[in-house]
């Protein structure tokens, strides 16, 4: 479990530097992504183009991890993200389903998200 939890740390890492070294080392060959917007990669090559497109209009300001929960072969990862992309700031919470391979690798990256500005309609309890 810990290295399931290193390998999605330096893969946050890997955007917030716009550095993609680590990426052979993280994701399997025959990875899947799905982005938490519908954008959906096939393969480490796809995913290696789309960080490279991606990187060339935004930065990635902060992508915290707030907590992992494991089960099986599969990490729920809670996190909390920032960008500016094509000069446009955006934030949301979110969510990704990882499945590792028994190498340790991502063979699965599901993205979910959530506004990160949240209210109570209703008043504090």
């Amino acid at each position: 479990m810990r290295l399931r939890e290193f390998n999605i740390q330096k893969y946050f890492a890997s955007w917030l530097t716009n550095d993609p070294g680590n990426l052979g080392h993280i994701l399997a060959e025959d990875v899947y992504y799905s982005e938490c917007y519908g954008p959906e990669y096939q393969g480490l090559q796809q995913v290696l183009k789309w960080f490279h497109d991606w990187n060339k209009r935004g930065t990635v300001l902060e992508w915290q991890i707030k907590q992992c929960i494991h089960e099986g072969n599969y990490t729920v990862v809670e996190w909390y993200f920032e960008c500016e992309f094509d000069g446009v700031c955006d934030e949301f919470d979110g969510v990704s389903i990882v499945l590792f391979n028994s190498c340790g690798k991502i063979v699965s990256l599901k993205e979910f998200q959530s506004k990160s500005k949240h209210y109570q309609p209703y008043g504090e309890c």
